[in-house]
């Protein structure tokens, strides 16, 4: 998507020459019309694919998410909490992420009550580097026995190969934009 490449060439920042910020739009504050205009090229990208749930894993990928969801239809969004709540109860699915920004690995958990054998799952999130979160999410999407048709994101980080080992798994892959090497500290599509 064309306005969110020059978005980032004139927003983002690039930190060690491997992490982009851009916190300045995407994910801290929110530019909501570049947000809308994302949700409806995902929407016209997944269309026909029987979508009936958006999963996401908290906190950068919640408003992002609720875009998609909401332009697909005012359809349930579910996100993946990573801090076990008094609230969710004992009967969740759980999975390992491993955070690529914050080099932890922490796990997540979703109340068994919003994922079911009957959902067909399109996972949103706000980047996909190496892949890990888009995995955690699909784990949890298997053990409740749902089907997921792909995986879409704001950004991701080609180089950083997560879309390689998604799409092995069978899943469409959706990228507003697709960085493919910093350079010269600035973002190469």
């Amino acid at each position: 998507m064309k306005s969110l490449e020059e978005r980032i060439l004139k927003d983002g920042v690039i930190i060690n020459n491997d992490i982009l910020k851009v916190d300045s739009f995407l994910n801290h504050q929110i530019d909501v019309a570049l947000a809308r205009d994302l949700a409806k090229e995902i929407t016209e990208h997944f269309n026909g694919d029987g979508v009936n749930k958006i999963l996401t894993i908290e906190t950068s990928g919640i408003a992002f998410a609720y875009a998609v969801a909401q332009e697909m239809g005012d359809l349930p969004l579910v996100f993946a909490k990573k801090s076990k709540s008094a609230t969710v109860g004992n009967d969740v699915y759980t999975a390992q992420v491993k955070s690529f920004t914050r080099n932890t690995v922490s796990p997540i958990t979703v109340s068994n009550k919003y994922i079911k054998p009957s959902d067909t799952v399109l996972i949103v999130d706000d980047f996909l580097a190496e892949g890990n979160a888009a995995f955690g999410l699909l784990d949890i999407c298997r053990q409740a026995g749902a089907k997921v048709v792909g995986v879409a994101v704001a950004i991701e980080k080609g180089f950083q190969g997560g879309r390689r080992r998604l799409e092995a798994e069978g899943l469409k892959v959706y990228s507003g934009a697709n960085v493919k090497e910093f350079k010269d500290n600035k973002p190469v599509f």
